[in-house]
């Protein structure tokens, strides 16, 4: 009996190889042709779900770590940056990368370049979770340390990152195969995979913290110890996934070529800068606040800032159908397309996280409530959200034209604005801290420079940076890509 084939979806059973080829057929075609917002809207709607439920049980961990006091709620703020940084990196920046490369070599019809630069993601995704590990395990106490960790706070910081950083390679490899997947217009398996294993995680986690029945009480590094474990789950169902053959971009062992290398790196490494940038504002920030106010200000920043996490995986869930359907376009020579594609999803990224920005500065306490009652934390927390939310969609804007530069290959104005960005929060930011000694005017300094990037990155595209050593940008000629 023939397999059951959901086009443009997933394959399930032993499918052909002709009723694969038809359905990665029509994938391509759908990135390539179809209605722009339609096809945005239809592959982001399982992406952004999957990233809300990721997000949601960083936020349940959270609230359960918040049961444990002030001092795990602070420690947590201490290493989340680090793990933001390493997550951001491997699933957006380097993860990106691996998706650009092969969504452009399956818009040109390269298909056996495609299947070699699956295995040349994971081994580079591999070797830099192996960095990770070694430097946040040698280095992870004079790291919180200088982002004004002390006593009881760094103490939480330590237990939690050194189990989380122990294991993270499975983070690394997971969305190496992720982002292999998605590269081919296919978000719905990454998504199943990662919704199931969310629904075994949230209950495991405070499990896991308090301890039940058998299970011992390890407080906040049962939180790490549950994470870790929906990776390597995770992992193991999409390489087999990948391995099978169901992916139209397939795991054939093949020797290592530094022009797949560098076709990853080439957008991957570039667009790790920019998860730099975000992480060192929020880092710095974190820092910043805790010379004016200590470990209160901290969890409250921290808390408060966590909301801005939150909008990166769902302005990611958008992105990553960004990368492939810009990355496809370009591949095949539909420049035009490929520009109207990055617009379309900038627009629907600004509304969306606007809408949060808006509603989470006019009811900051119904955000931060959620994991502290303390009257300090709370007070740092809505000074925030009063100053930053309001240019959230700035924020998403600029983050949503960030992934479809990466399917396009040109990554250098939203790596400028960035570190425009960078100037003006961090250096707006430190001169009013010692100037007013003030967390209302840093969060100033913090939301303007969101205004800043999210506006110039924008700029610079609509003036044709996509395509600056390129020529004008015209209509393409060229015929759907058949496989």
């Amino acid at each position: 009996m023939s397999a059951i084939v959901l086009p443009a979806d997933v394959t399930i059973g032993s499918a052909t190889a002709t009723e694969r080829a038809s359905a990665t057929s029509s994938r391509t075609d759908l990135l390539l042709h179809g209605p722009i917002v339609w096809t945005l809207l239809r592959l982001a709607s399982p992406n952004i779900l999957v990233m809300l439920a990721q997000a949601a049980t960083g936020l349940i961990e959270t609230y359960f770590v918040a049961r444990l006091g002030v001092d795990a709620l602070a420690g947590m703020a201490l290493v989340f940056p680090g793990f933001m940084l390493m997550q951001m990196i491997s699933a957006g920046a380097m993860g990106g990368g691996i998706s650009s490369a092969i969504a452009r070599a399956i818009g040109a019809g390269r298909r056996d370049e495609a299947d070699a630069l699956v295995v040349h993601g994971i081994v580079i995704h591999v070797a830099l979770g192996l960095f990770f590990t070694v430097v946040m395990l040698a280095f992870g106490e004079p790291i919180y340390r200088a982002l004004g960790g002390r006593g009881g706070e760094l103490a939480a910081a330590l237990a939690y990152s050194n189990v989380v950083f122990a294991g993270n390679i499975f983070i690394w490899i997971l969305n190496a195969l992720a982002s292999a997947i998605r590269a081919t217009g296919n978000m719905l398996v990454p998504a199943l995979v990662i919704c199931v294993g969310v629904v075994v995680l949230v209950p495991l986690s405070p499990c896991l913290i308090f301890g039940i029945g058998p299970l011992p009480a390890l407080g906040i590094a049962g939180g790490g110890v549950a994470l870790v474990l929906f990776n390597v789950a995770g992992t193991a169902v999409l390489g087999w996934y990948v391995l099978s053959g169901r992916n139209a971009a397939r795991l054939r062992f093949a020797p290592l070529r530094w022009s797949h290398i560098r076709s990853i790196f080439g957008v991957g490494a570039w667009s790790s800068i920019s998860s730099v940038q975000t992480n060192v504002i929020i880092a710095v920030a974190t820092a910043l606040a805790a010379s004016v106010a200590g470990a209160d200000a901290v969890a409250g920043y921290g808390t408060g800032a966590r909301l801005e996490y939150l909008l990166i995986p769902l302005v990611f869930g958008l992105g990553a159908p960004l990368v492939a359907m810009v990355g496809t376009n370009i591949g095949a020579g539909q420049r035009e397309r490929a520009l109207r594609i990055g617009l379309a999803g900038g627009a629907i990224a600004f509304v969306i996280t606007e809408v949060i920005g808006i509603a989470t500065a006019i009811w900051p306490q119904a955000w931060l409530a959620l994991f502290s009652g303390d009257a300090h934390v709370i007070e740092a927390g809505s000074a925030y959200l009063r100053a930053v939310g309001p240019f959230y969609g700035f924020y998403g804007l600029g983050l949503s034209l960030y992934f479809a530069s990466q399917g396009a290959g040109r990554l250098f104005w939203p790596l400028a604005a960035g570190f425009l960005r960078m100037a003006v929060a961090l250096g707006g930011g430190y001169f009013a801290v010692r100037m007013t000694g003030s967390l209302t005017w840093l969060f100033v300094a913090l939301a303007l420079g969101l205004l800043v990037q999210g506006t110039s990155v924008l700029a610079a595209i609509l003036s044709g940076a996509w395509f600056s050593g390129d020529g004008r940008i015209k209509r393409s000629n060229s015929r759907p890509v058949k496989d």
